[in-house]
C-alpha cells in the first residue's frame, strides 16, 4: 500500500459528526422525538453550504484573471452543474422536515430562542459569493443582515462583499466576449436592423390585416409600440444607464450585447459551454429562489402569524426575498429581446468558420 491504512468511521470523523445531536427537550428533560429530526436536517443543510462555498471557491479562483482558459470553461460549467444539484438537493429536505406538524415543533420550539435560520453565517457568505445586490438586501428586524453575527463574522462578511462575487467575474468575462465584431459583421448594428425589420413587418401586417377590428388592431399596433420602447431603451446607452441607476439592470452595457450574441448564436460551437454557463446561473437562481419560497411556505405552514425564534416574521421575510434577492435576473429578462432565429442577422463564412472546431 503506498499510504497508511485509513478507517472508513475515523476518516469521516463520525465519531463527531454523529455525537453533534443534542437535542434541547433531553437537556430540560422534557422530551421532544421530533427534534431530532429538526438538527439533523439543519445541519445537513450547514454541511452541504460547505460544499458550495467550496464550489463557489473553485470557480471564482478560475475566474480572477483577465483570461480564462479555454479548458477551464468546462470545469466553471460543471462546478456550476454540481452547485445546481446540491441546492436541488437541499430543497428536497423540506419535504423530509414537514413530515413534522406544527404541534410537533410547539413540543421544543421555545426551548430554541433566539436562535434561527437567519443566522447562518455560511448561507450569506453563499449569497456573497454568488452577488447578491447588497443595496437590494432586506433589513432584518429594521438592523442591517449582519448585525445577528457576532465582530468575527461581521467583519468576514464584510470582506466577503468587497471580494469579486460570481455576479462581477462573469460581467468582466461577458465584457471580454469576442465576434461581437469581426471581419465586416458588426453584431450590435445588424441586431438593431433586424429587430426594426421584424417591428416594421409586423405593424405592417397588423395594419392590412383586415380580419380583426380597428379596436383590435389599435391594441396591436399599441402593443407593437411598447416593444419599440423596449428595444430603444436596450439600444440607447443612456437610457440604459439610466436603467441600471433605478436598479432596473445590473449587467454592463457591453456585457448585455455579449450575453445577447451568445445566447442566440448558440449552436455555433465556440458558444456552446458559455450558453450553458449562463443558463446554469439561470437555473441556480431560479432553484433558489425556490427554495426561499417553499421555506417561506414551511414557516407560513409550521408558525402561521406568530413570530419567529429570531423575533422576526420569518415567512414574511422569506416570501419577500424570493422576489427582491434573486441575483442574475438580468439574464431571466434578456429573453424580452431575443428574436427568432429566422430574423437573426446572417454571419459571415469567415466569422462562423472561427467559431467552428476545425481539424
Amino acid at each position: 500500500m503506498k499510504y497508511p491504512p485509513v478507517d472508513y468511521t475515523g476518516y469521516l470523523g463520525l465519531d463527531k459528526l454523529l455525537g453533534a445531536q443534542k437535542p434541547k427537550s433531553d437537556e430540560y428533560k422534557k422530551p421532544a422525538h421530533d427534534e431530532m429530526l429538526f438538527i439533523i436536517t439543519h445541519q445537513a443543510y450547514e454541511l452541504w453550504f460547505k460544499q458550495i462555498i467550496h464550489e463557489l471557491d473553485s470557480v471564482l479562483s478560475l475566474f480572477s484573471n483577465n483570461f480564462v482558459e479555454e479548458r477551464n470553461m468546462g470545469v466553471i460549467v460543471s462546478r456550476l452543474d454540481r452547485i445546481m444539484e446540491v441546492f436541488k438537493l437541499i430543497q428536497m429536505q423540506i419535504p423530509v422536515l414537514e413530515t413534522m406538524t406544527p404541534l410537533d415543533f410547539l413540543d421544543f420550539r421555545d426551548m430554541l430562542y433566539p436562535a434561527s435560520g437567519f443566522q447562518s453565517f455560511q448561507f450569506r457568505v453563499i449569497e456573497n459569493k454568488l452577488g447578491l445586490n447588497s443595496n437590494t438586501r432586506l433589513t432584518y428586524n429594521d438592523a442591517p443582515y449582519s448585525a445577528i453575527f457576532d465582530e468575527n463574522e461581521k467583519k468576514k462578511l464584510s470582506e466577503t462583499e468587497k471580494l469579486d462575487s460570481l455576479f462581477v467575474c462573469v460581467d468582466n468575462w461577458l465584457k471580454r466576449t469576442p465576434f461581437l465584431k469581426d471581419d465586416g459583421f458588426d453584431f450590435w448594428n445588424d441586431y438593431k436592423k433586424s429587430v426594426k425589420k421584424m417591428l416594421d413587418n409586423e405593424r405592417d401586417l397588423t395594419e392590412r390585416n383586415s380580419l380583426i377590428t380597428d379596436e383590435i388592431k389599435q391594441k396591436q399596433l399599441n402593443q407593437i409600440l411598447k416593444t419599440e420602447e423596449l428595444f430603444e431603451a436596450l439600444f440607447n446607452k443612456d437610457k440604459y444607464d439610466e436603467l441600471v441607476k433605478l436598479g432596473k439592470w445590473r449587467l454592463s452595457y457591453e456585457s448585455v450585447h455579449a450575453a445577447l450574441l451568445i445566447q442566440m448564436y448558440r449552436f455555433e460551437p465556440v458558444f456552446q459551454l458559455p450558453f450553458r454557463l449562463i443558463t446554469r446561473l439561470i437555473d441556480i437562481d431560479e432553484t433558489l429562489t425556490e427554495w426561499r419560497y417553499k421555506h417561506a411556505l414551511m414557516a407560513k405552514r409550521m408558525l402561521g402569524t406568530k413570530v419567529g425564534t429570531g423575533g422576526s416574521s420569518g415567512a414574511e421575510y422569506l416570501k419577500k426575498s424570493t422576489e427582491q434577492h434573486k441575483i442574475f435576473s438580468d439574464f431571466f429578462q434578456l429573453t424580452t429581446f431575443f428574436i427568432p432565429r429566422s430574423e437573426l442577422p446572417t454571419l459571415p463564412k469567415s466569422l462562423t468558420e472561427k467559431m467552428q472546431f476545425k481539424y
